[in-house]
């Protein structure tokens, strides 16, 4: 459905996305995954034709974007944009209507999507009155309320609750099932790992993984130990094989070497730890990702405004 090939963009001296090239199909969740600054949002700003590229073409089922396009597509940008001091069923039907929607139609939908999102009872309240994970809400309802083909969600679990987060991701499933293309931008790999169908990894504007999510565990080996435990788990990172390690209180997961052996790892954890899970598998997204951007965790989120 969606082709991108070659995109550049430059900013003065700094080429924020350099030569990024994917294609996304209806019916798939599309993973467009980085660090905050590694030119995601830039991106699906030319993708979305907001901002002009330096080179390259976007493509709809190969053809160049067009007004009738754009009505196809559904936007939940990073940042807010929403009028504040409007009411949240008056915001909903004005944006509606700039996509072409009659106004029974509009409010008729509207009201089942604040009704599904947990908002009927605020629909007369001013937006600013909402907390910030209410009125992600509201601006997704903005995004997908013409039924838009395709979905572009660029950090949509931004300020809602893991309640309100498991509602979205049922949501975007949905939206998938229904045959409807979704890139969803994100640098939480967690998320992203149980979502996506096929991603790519943006690092310093170019892309330097994509693929299934199996197909790019499979490439990273699969000789990985995940270990749940109780005790100071440290010095884990220095035994004998472990050539990566990522420890957190009471878990770990460990890269080997590939003719390491994990039972020897795990003889000496449980000399010095109660081991409560321990496996073999495959890497998890989180630890490839921290591979691909040398190691680096992801960055704060930017403020309002800031690229990525």
């Amino acid at each position: 459905m969606l082709t991108v090939a070659e995109l550049r963009k430059d900013f003065d001296a700094v080429r924020a996305v350099d030569g990024v090239t994917f294609a996304v199909r209806r019916g798939e969740i599309f993973g467009l995954l980085g660090p905050n600054g590694a030119g995601k949002s830039t991106t699906i700003r030319m993708v979305l034709r907001i901002l002009l590229p330096d080179g390259g073409q976007v493509l709809y089922d190969g053809r160049p974007f067009t007004p009738a396009v754009r009505d196809a597509v559904g936007y939940l940008p990073e940042e807010r944009g929403l009028y504040r001091k409007n009411r949240l069923l008056d915001t909903i039907l004005y944006f509606a209507e700039l996509r072409g929607m009659e106004r029974g139609a509009a409010k008729a939908a509207a009201l089942r999507w604040l009704q599904r999102l947990g908002l009927l009872a605020a629909a007369d309240r001013r937006v600013e009155e909402l907390s910030k994970g209410n009125q992600q809400k509201v601006q997704f309802i903005t995004a997908v309320l013409h039924d838009p083909v395709l979905v572009v969600l660029d950090e949509p679990f931004s300020g809602l609750d893991p309640v309100n987060q498991v509602l979205f991701k049922d949501i975007f499933l949905e939206l998938k099932q229904r045959g409807k293309a979704v890139i969803f931008s994100t640098h939480q790999m967690e998320q992203a790992e149980k979502l996506c169908d096929r991603f790519a990894l943006i690092h310093r504007g170019k892309v330097v993984l994509e693929g299934t999510v199996h197909e790019v565990k499979r490439a990273h080996g699969a000789n990985t130990v995940h270990l749940d435990f109780n005790g100071d788990g440290g010095f884990m990172a220095a035994l004998p094989g472990v050539r990566r390690a990522l420890l957190y209180p009471n878990t770990a997961e460990l890269e080997l070497d590939a003719d390491a052996s994990p039972q020897r790892v795990l003889a000496a954890a449980m000399e010095r730890l109660e081991v409560r899970r321990f496996e073999v598998q495959e890497p998890s997204l989180h630890s490839i990702f921290l591979q691909a951007v040398g190691g680096a965790p992801p960055a704060p989120a930017a403020p309002p405004g800031g690229g990525s």
